[in-house]
């Protein structure tokens, strides 16, 4: 039983560590992007708004289409979603 948890808790301190590397590889990348000035690009989504209304009903309504700006990265960075994320998901719903 101890030889299965001790390999348990090396797999998982080894993913944790890999999961970090990935991160900050992703982060430096991010900053020589931003110093060429290539780090963001803006991507146009659709904006929905969900009302509730009587009898566990919804009423969804087409708010129109705004730019949205997301980071040229694997992760989201600065406060910005990753565009391959945002390219994916372009419905929006407040």
């Amino acid at each position: 039983m101890e030889l299965w948890f001790g390999r348990l808790i090396r797999l998982l301190v080894a993913l944790a560590v890999a999961a970090g590397a990935l991160w900050v590889g992703d982060w430096a990348v991010l900053r020589a992007r931003v110093s060429h000035g290539t780090a963001f690009e803006t991507v146009q989504v659709n904006q929905f708004l969900a009302t509730p209304l009587k009898g566990s009903k919804v009423e969804y309504d087409y708010m129109g289409t705004v730019p949205v700006t997301c980071s040229r990265s694997i992760f989201p960075q600065q406060g910005n979603s990753a565009c391959w994320w945002v390219e994916r998901h372009k419905a929006q719903w407040e």
